[in-house]
């Protein structure tokens, strides 16, 4: 606890955990004056060298002055953070503000010291970068600009950790002591450097739960059965390459083995050490087993057992402290009530769930939050991986149930440059931070394919999500915008996987049909034009069709230079030409080896045992009684069994409909496009007229009146006029007088409008009146209005200057708490109110973003002249949705913008209403420095 002499209450929130660069994780924390044990134990293990580093002369032990110094601070002027791992301290910053002359300061000064200490073991873990970007953070809030750091040239890693961190910096050489001065202000840089060391930190700390070279399995029971005892089986049967260990405290004193595997009553026991521990003992004894896993420096858990957040408050609660729990050993978790992990790799072999049979290797990688859903998906990818064109399989795979700390993010950020990975498969119940996924989904969609199911409902009881108030359609249109293939269902999602993992991304939307059935080739024809692509005319190569046919077919089909992708229709046939899996798959293989960049897909209709008993009719001959007694005793015939294609061979998934082929075909030609415009994302244009400094005086000057508020008429013109944006005035007309008033000053023709708020918006009620050209008409209408829908008060009706005839459109942003700032586009009244077609994308907005926004809606061709209409002014309409992008990126406290109706004329927008409110900006977590989720 803090003295009554400290100035401010300790600050709860700079605490954080923080994952470092090899994949462990340590908290950070104000040090406080309780702390001055840990301190002192810390600096007796640091070494001599370490310590003249940081004093510039020896300095064996700390005074009882010097403790008192690092441990009271009054969280503004001097502050000191600590990381810890088991709750001892392996690492401590701090910074002293000081004035222009170097002496302490208070504020207004806004330059601080700042200096470091690392224990030498874990020096290279990336202690000190994490430690700078939140002492960094801290400075920043407590209203310092700039960081001053003295170093000696010898010590080269932590010039290295200022030099390399990203900010704008000044050196000097003065008195044999390198003097750094760096600006605290975010740059593209030092971002940049924050997201690639957040890479590859979660990466490394997922790669060491998916290959590690030694497994303990908690709870292995003596009796066969049981969770425990199924998972070390699956484990020895997957040929696991590392060390395997059975671990339960009931294990007789005497038993050395179980099943050939080492058997121990605990971790603490074990002389080797232990990566990863799989927990599958009750939750009541999960406490105990962290325990020891941390104590004996295993480096990751997977957590099987039930008990926790999904089963109410109670578990919530137990959840919280197994994650506190396991990170304050620098271990991270999967689960709890998790299926388990799998890792293919030749070099690994690791089935650490609770799937009997390991899958085949392959390329795809497999996340899901739902063991059942996991289950399904390794069944389906199990059953269609093989077929008449090859087959293929899984590289990683990752059930986290709860998902209590590693997340959908992680195993992203592991993908992401993971080389046994071509594509990512994720089935997700929720997303705990969509501002974050989003992020690292266009980084990752821009190197290999993403495709994602999203659970609609709300998320289940074991998971923790921050609270959005954006709905489930504008979520997937926003991760479509982030280059995710968002699918409605699992088979879609193995569908588009199968096509994705084996075939290149066509190069456009024209499709090529061809197979031995002409219905299935116009059912493949009618399922293209469904999904937007562009078919030719089916070729029909009739059922007498030899594997030699649909060769030079395919070879045909793929050589046309109109063609970007080739459909081919298989159904079995009888004719004695007709060929059989392997041969015909052997026929489309060299056919599309000889055409690489131009993916082809299979529509192979199966009927299994009615196919040879089809086979067997085309023989006249009467069976013999015995032939035919001895085939129904056997049962029906076999399933074929899959084709193995040959090592390196062009694998083509098939599927057992058109429309599912067709539909993952549309889902990839999406996905290229989106791969081609990404290359060139646009730009955040700028413009002359916009007035920063001025909106932000304005925005502080309102702000300063309240928490929160919605700007009147004339502040949010005075704030939107600050960018460029012009709303056409509506004057208040109390009465008929007024309203006469308003049109002289304004001009005929004027338009009367109700702004109650049961017919703002709503023309179609009656309570707009346009092209009023005189005074008689405008009190004409004004009687009509007040006899229709009451007094004056009630209606609060303006008068407003006619705008140009064109579409009426709405342009709103809002600053949602967990996806962040949304920019929205659709056409006013039925089309967006009823129909929800409006289009959406995340703030800042490029020039291609605009662009592509207002094409989106299904209702765009009303913008570009539909049925003979004279087409509008688009351009404008996009430098009107940058500049609110603009405003609302400078501008944080800027939390909805609603312009409605915006009127985009044949030359021209004209804004005729609108309206702002501004609160306290929220926080923005993913500018912030790295952390994990708060438990």
């Amino acid at each position: 606890m803090q003295s009554a002499s400290d100035r401010h209450e300790y600050p709860a929130h700079w605490e954080a955990d923080v994952v470092l660069r090899d994949g462990g994780t340590a908290r950070i924390r104000p040090i406080t004056v309780d702390d001055a044990d840990r301190l002192v134990s810390f600096y007796e293990q640091v070494s001599d060298e370490s310590k003249y580093y940081r004093f510039f002369a020896p300095y064996p032990r700390l005074s009882a002055k010097d403790v008192h110094r690092f441990t009271h601070h009054d969280f503004v002027d001097r502050v000191g953070l600590a990381a810890t791992v088991g709750g001892e301290f392996i690492a401590t910053v701090r910074y002293d503000r000081i004035g222009a002359d170097g002496m302490a300061a208070s504020a207004p000064a806004d330059e601080a010291e700042v200096a470091f200490l690392v224990q030498d073991a874990h020096q290279g873990r990336g202690v000190a970068s994490a430690l700078l970007e939140h002492i960094a953070a801290v400075a920043r809030e407590r209203g310092i600009r700039r960081f001053a750091a003295e170093v000696l040239p010898a010590n080269t890693k932590m010039i290295k950790v200022f030099t390399d961190a990203g900010y704008t910096q000044k050196r000097s050489f003065e008195d044999g002591v390198v003097r750094l001065e760096f600006d605290l202000e975010p740059t593209e840089r030092s971002l940049a450097v924050q997201r690639a060391r957040e890479q590859r930190a979660e990466a490394h700390s997922v790669g060491r739960l998916l290959a590690p070279g030694s497994v303990a399995v908690l709870g292995v029971g003596r009796a066969p059965g049981g969770v425990g005892r199924s998972v070390l089986g699956n484990l020895r049967e997957a040929g696991f390459t590392g060390r395997l260990y059975a671990v339960n405290k009931a294990f007789p004193e005497d038993l050395k083995e179980l099943d050939g595997v080492p058997a121990h009553r605990s971790v603490r026991e074990m002389e080797a050490p232990v990566d990863l521990a799989v927990v599958a003992v009750p939750a009541e004894h999960v406490p105990e087993a962290v325990a020891e896993c941390g104590e004996h420096g295993v480096q990751g858990l997977v957590v099987l057992s039930a008990g926790y957040a999904e089963s109410g408050p109670d578990g919530r609660e137990r959840q919280r402290r197994l994650v506190r729990q396991a990170r304050a050993y620098g271990m991270r978790i999967i689960g709890p009530n998790a299926f388990g992990v799998i890792n293919t790799s030749p070099q690994v072999r690791l089935n650490a769930s609770l799937a009997p049979e390991m899958p085949r290797a392959g390329r795809i990688g497999l996340f899901a939050q739902s063991g059942a859903i996991g289950i399904a998906l390794l069944s389906r990818l199990h059953r269609r991986g093989g077929g008449v064109t090859g087959v293929t399989g899984v590289s990683t795979f990752v059930s986290s149930g709860n998902r209590a700390d590693v997340s959908g993010n992680d195993v992203l950020q592991y993908w992401y440059d993971d080389p046994d990975t071509d594509v990512a498969l994720m089935y997700l119940e929720s997303i705990g931070n969509p501002r974050k996924f989003t992020r690292l989904a266009r980084r990752t969609a821009a190197a290999k394919p993403l495709v994602v199911v999203q659970g609609a409902g709300s998320a289940p009881q074991g998971h923790a999500v921050r609270a959005t108030r954006l709905p489930h359609a504008t979520v997937s249109a926003l991760l479509r915008q982030a280059g995710v293939i968002r699918v409605d269902t699992i088979t879609e999602l193995v569908d588009a996987g199968l096509l994705l993992a084996r075939q290149p991304l066509p190069p456009g939307p024209r499709v090529a049909i061809l197979g031995n059935s002409e219905s299935l080739g116009l059912l493949t024809y009618d399922a293209c034009l469904s999904e937007g692509l562009r078919p030719q005319p089916p070729s029909d190569l009739t059922t007498e069709a030899s594997a030699e046919d649909f060769h030079a077919a395919l070879a045909r089909a793929l050589a046309d230079e109109t063609c970007d992708a080739v459909v081919v229709t298989a159904i079995p046939a009888i004719g004695e030409r007709s060929p059989g899996d392997a041969e015909l798959a052997q026929a489309l293989r060299s056919a599309a080896a000889a055409a690489p960049a131009k993916p082809v897909l299979v529509v192979h209709v199966e009927l299994g045992g009615l196919a040879a008993a089809l086979s067997a009719a085309t023989s006249t001959a009467p069976r013999a009684e015995g032939a035919a007694r001895a085939r129904a005793e056997a049962g029906p015939a076999p399933r074929p069994a899959a084709v193995e294609a040959p090592e390196g061979a062009h694998l083509i998934p098939a599927y057992p409909a058109a429309e599912r082929a067709v539909r993952a075909l549309a889902e990839a030609v999406k996905y290229a496009q989106w791969r081609r415009e990404a290359a060139d994302p646009g730009k955040v244009p700028e413009y002359d007229d916009i007035d920063e400094k001025g909106a932000a005086r304005l925005i502080a000057g309102l702000l300063a009146r309240g928490q929160g508020l919605t700007l009147g008429a004339e502040e949010t013109c005075e704030l939107l006029g600050r960018y460029g944006i012009r709303t056409r005035p509506a004057i208040p007309a109390p009465t008929p007088e007024e309203a006469v008033r308003a049109a002289g000053a304004l001009g005929y023709p004027v338009a009367l409008k109700a702004t109650a708020p049961h017919l703002r918006h709503r023309a179609d009620l009656g309570g707009v009146r346009l092209d009023l050209a005189d005074e008689e008409q405008l009190r004409r209408a004004y009687a009509e209005l007040t006899e229709l829908f009451g007094a004056p008060q009630e209606l609060r009706p303006v008068v407003q200057a006619m705008a140009p005839r064109g579409v009426d459109t709405v342009v709103r942003a809002v600053i949602d708490p967990a996806a962040g700032a949304v920019l929205s586009f659709g056409l006013a009244g039925a089309a967006s109110q009823l129909l929800g077609d409006m289009a959406h994308r995340l703030v800042p907005v490029t020039d291609r973003d605009a662009t592509s926004l207002i094409r989106s809606i299904r209702t765009a061709p009303l913008l570009f002249g539909w049925r003979g209409s004279k087409p509008v002014d688009t351009p404008a309409l996009e430098e009107l949705l940058l500049r609110v992008s603009r405003l609302v990126d400078d501008h944080p406290e800027v939390v909805a913008v609603t312009l409605e109706p915006v009127v985009v004329a044949p030359h021209g927008v004209s804004v005729l209403g609108a309206s702002v409110r501004l609160a306290p900006p929220p926080a923005r977590g993913d500018l912030g420095p790295r952390t994990l989720p708060a438990y």
